[in-house]
């Protein structure tokens, strides 16, 4: 049994000054490239910070195979510790499903968040991860490969740190993202140095590190930057934009309990969302995955559908499709609240639903199945 929050608390701040004054040196913007198939290895050059940075990007087939398509874009936050490790593994699951037709072709950017740089700006100005993210990442990207330049365009998602990103990103830039996707999201206590019950993932030491060197020691500012503030300062645009999100947590996983609070947090603001909690799975990303068997795919489907004018996300073109085209015709503008979830009817992504649209959806429908 651990200590009370309180002694707990106690007891880790006794070790702060010989653990912080161990500490490494931070910022590490560039890292080694990962070798993984259809992945690049870039960097770019940051004008928030002043030099470069590395990242990586998957592009699909038809990247190639169609040199004026364009393609939406998932965000994918890697979790605390590991940078590179995941990038593989997640762009081959990708890949796998878009060669089986089960999810729409998309880009996949991996961005750098330092092993520990929990994807929020940090107080000293040192790790200004957020703002490279956001501000500079990317434009970085829509201005380099054939994207879907738009907030429809765009989903967040990431695993344990990644999903705390995903989730305080998505969140406090909900103009940016049409879906956010938190997948064992954590930190999402209210106080950094109350780890959950079994979180080994990360010593007390090296919580110390991080409570210093992103939050200065500030519980005020740890809370700030938390998904648990931000849903709650920006849950009327969430609901009026109808961004589309995902909390998922296994529930043999250590953050299960603070999930489940997160998760009942959203539901008194008001805010929908998909809590799925897979039984016996742990704190494992492809794990967590395969839990979600197909539904995981519908989930991109609804967001990105996998042909132009399939807004219910059903493999065809056909009445009930019509009906929700009709809707968004009627109001027209995507940022009207009235507009129905995602504006899924702005085929051409120009902010409005239109004659182009209509003429684009006349083509779909006439196809009736999706290819």
């Amino acid at each position: 049994m651990r200590p009370p929050g309180h002694l707990l608390r106690v007891l880790l701040l006794t070790l702060a000054t010989c653990a912080t004054s161990a500490a490494p040196t931070f910022a590490q913007w560039i890292t080694p490239a990962v070798t993984a198939p259809r992945v690049q290895y870039r960097t770019f050059f940051s004008p928030t910070i002043g030099r470069g940075v590395s990242y990586h990007v998957y592009t699909p087939p038809a990247n190639d195979a169609e040199p004026t398509r364009r393609f939406p874009v998932l965000y994918w936050l890697h979790g605390s510790g590991s940078v590179l490790p995941g990038i593989a593994p997640v762009s081959n699951w990708f890949n796998s499903a878009i060669a089986q037709g089960k999810i729409a072709p998309m880009i996949v950017v991996f961005p750098n968040g330092m092993p520990f740089g929990m994807w929020c700006d940090s107080k000293s100005g040192v790790t200004p991860i957020e703002s490279v993210v956001v501000h500079d990442l990317i434009p970085t990207i829509d201005a380099t490969f054939r994207t879907l330049a738009g907030r429809r365009g765009r989903i967040i998602e990431g695993f344990s740190m990644g999903g705390y990103g995903a989730g305080r990103l998505g969140f406090k830039f909900h103009d940016r993202f049409a879906a956010i996707s938190m997948l064992a999201g954590g930190p999402l206590q209210l106080d950094l140095l109350d780890a959950p019950e079994g979180a080994n993932n990360i010593t007390p030491e090296q919580r110390l590190i991080i409570y210093e060197n992103i939050y200065g020691s500030d519980p005020n500012y740890f809370l700030a930057q938390s998904p648990w503030m931000l849903a709650t300062q920006n849950a009327s645009s969430l609901i009026a934009r109808g961004t589309l999100i995902r909390q998922v947590i296994g529930t043999a996983d250590f953050t299960f309990s603070d999930n489940l609070n997160f998760h009942n947090h959203l539901v008194q603001l008001g805010v929908p969302h998909q809590f799925v909690a897979p039984a016996g799975v742990g704190h494992d990303t492809l794990a967590l995955f395969n839990a979600l068997g197909e539904d995981n795919w519908g989930f991109y489907r609804s967001i990105f559908a996998t042909c132009g004018g399939d807004l219910n996300a059903d493999e065809q073109v056909d009445h009930g499709d019509f009906v929700l085209f009709a809707a968004a015709y009627d109001v027209f503008d995507c940022d009207d609240a009235a507009m129905p979830a995602q504006c899924r009817a702005d085929l051409n992504l120009d902010g409005v639903v239109d004659g182009l649209d209509f003429a684009a959806f006349a083509d779909a429908y006439n196809q009736f199945v999706c290819p």
